[in-house]
Order: structure tokens, then sequence, then C-alpha cells
């Protein structure tokens, strides 16, 4: 839901990095020991729609992780959990998942303090967190008050997940947080005659989050002593717009920078989330025809050849197939 904070006057320039830990990617699993050398790739995995359907794990899930864990339960390869649903506390993630899948975590309880509005997710209640929200902007933080005038520049206000769209239990998809600043944004729009400013965009398809990731794999296999660097990415989602635009858009600067391990970020694209043969989301764009509608945030820009994914399967134990023969590692 939407975390609303303490509204502070300024703006804390750790915010940035602590918000990136709360809303873009989670890992720190212990790894097997084995004959097999060490990977010099890491896995991406999107959870709604990838791995689980609401509180519902996908069946291929399960067949999927029956390969990255050992008898013993514990990750071969290093793995990260790049999600944009930021309602829960990490550990708390974990230990769920880790429950469904049959891995043993070793999550970092760590929570940011929030200083300014930070927006983690779609509220249970939209009225009452609009009202909120509102209220902290035209008030500069001092709800209680009030002012005369509304100020402009507002309060700094940051959104971890711009997805417009989701996958639950049921057969369409929901609406997600992209579309609660849909609505944010239209409320500040008609009350004050302005445009609603954001601090920063985190969460897929932002570089930061796949920034984050590729550390947290980085430091995963360092924990593990391997010294073959991480150099290949794949990123496995369900939704084109934030998994797979965002898993291309990392790929383009990986082929620019001059720095780091990582030399590629393949982008997998599952069919049993947002993404289906005849699923109303996103799809990618025809050759020669009308593209699909922008369902991205209007302050991120949009090049539809980024909806394109390098590989298509049915869900994501065929996507961990797909990596393992890749990487020549065991099926």
């Amino acid at each position: 839901m939407a975390a609303l904070g303490e509204a502070a006057a300024r703006w804390a320039p750790g915010l940035w990095r602590r918000a990136a830990r709360a809303a873009a990617a989670f890992g720190g699993c212990r790894f097997a020991s084995g004959s097999q050398n060490p990977p010099t790739f890491g896995l991406l995995l999107d959870i709604d729609g990838v791995l689980v359907r609401g509180h519902q794990v996908i069946p291929a899930a399960r067949e999927a992780f029956r390969r990255l864990v050992d008898s013993q339960g514990q990750l071969r390869v290093p793995v990260v959990f790049v999600t944009n649903a930021g309602n829960i506390l990490q550990c708390s993630k974990a230990q769920e998942l880790s429950a469904l899948l049959g891995f043993q975590p070793l999550p970092r309880n760590e929570f940011p303090a929030i200083e300014g509005v930070l927006l983690l997710g779609e509220p249970v209640r939209w009225e009452t967190s609009l009202q909120l929200i509102m209220d902290v902007l035209l008030s500069d933080g001092n709800p209680g008050t009030g002012l005369a005038t509304a100020p402009y520049p507002h309060l700094p206000v940051l959104a971890s997940n711009t997805d417009l769209l989701w996958m639950a239990e049921a057969k369409m998809p929901r609406f997600g947080h992209g579309t609660f600043l849909l609505c944010l944004e239209a409320i500040y729009r008609k009350v004050t005659g302005r445009e609603l400013c954001y601090a920063g965009l985190m969460g897929k398809p932002s570089l930061l989050t796949y920034q984050y990731a590729e550390g947290l794999l980085a430091r995963q296999a360092a924990r593990r002593g391997w010294a073959a660097p991480i150099r290949s990415l794949y990123a496995v989602g369900d939704n084109p717009m934030s998994d797979i635009y965002g898993a291309n858009l990392f790929h383009q600067h990986l082929q620019t920078r001059r720095e780091g391990a990582a030399r590629s970020c393949a982008s997998i694209l599952v069919c049993t989330g947002v993404y289906g043969p005849r699923a109303p989301g996103p799809a990618a764009p025809s050759p020669g025809g009308e593209g699909p509608p922008f369902h991205g945030h209007r302050d991120l820009g949009f090049s539809p050849g980024l909806l394109q994914a390098a590989h298509v399967v049915s869900d994501v134990h065929e996507a961990v197939r797909l990596v393992l023969g890749r990487e020549g590692w065991a099926l």
C-alpha cells in the first residue's frame, strides 16, 4: 500500500539510496558448494505473475527452483528477486518465498526511514491515501495548520512503482501503483493548476533498480568466494512495460558503460502474468503497424523497440532451462 511518512521540509540526499533498497530488489541467499565451476551469470526474477499469482504459487516456479537449488535447499547460482511491490518488509517476503519455493533465505532486515512523501504501492483505500497525500503536499508538510496558498515546488515525492497493471489470482490484470499515480497527478493538477513533480521514479523499468540488483548479485558471489565475475544477467518477467523494457534499457546501458563486471542483460518474457497470447495487457509493437498503448509513466521516455523480449517462454521453469542451457550448466 502507499506508505506516507512524516513529510520533511527539506530533501534528504540519503533518501535516494535508502529508498532504492526498499523498492528495487532484495537478495542475500546462501549458496551451495559443489564441483561445478562458479557461475558467471545471475538471475533477476520478478515475483508477481512469474513466481506467484496473489498468494498462490505458480506450479512452474516450483519446478524452476528444483533446478536452482541443491539437496540442502541452497541456491546454486546468484538470484535476486526484483519486484515493484514495496508493501511488505524484505525479510517477510523472503520468508514467504522460501516457504513456497523451497530454498533457504538469508535476508537483511532493512527498511529505510521515510523523509518526504514516499509512495511504495497501491493502497487498499485509495480515497483515504489520496486525501492524506494531498493534505501533506498542499500544507507543505503541516496538514494540521493549512496554508492560504499551496507551496510550489511542493515537498519531494518519490515513487517506487509505476506499473499500470499487475497480475494476481483474477483472470484480468489488476490496477497497479501506476494507476494510483495517475489519479494523484490528475487530482493535484485539478486542484492547483500545476503538475505534480517527482523527485525520483524508481522500481522497474528504472536503471537504478537494475544497477542496485546487479550490485546484490556481485555481493552474493563475493560472499561465496567466487572469483569469477558475474558477466551475464538474465531478467525474467511477465510485464513488457516494466520487466522487459527495464531489462532491455539496462542492457543498452551495459553496452556503453566502462566500469562494472556485467556485460549483458537478456530479457525473458513469461506468459503466466500480465503478458499472454490473448492478454489485454501491453504487447510488443507489431512491425509496420500501430504499437500498443503506452502503459509507462508520463515522465519515462518511450522507445517501442525496448518492449521486444530477447526470449518469450511459457513460464519461469522454461526460462530457467533456457538460461542453464545457454550457460552450459546441467539441466
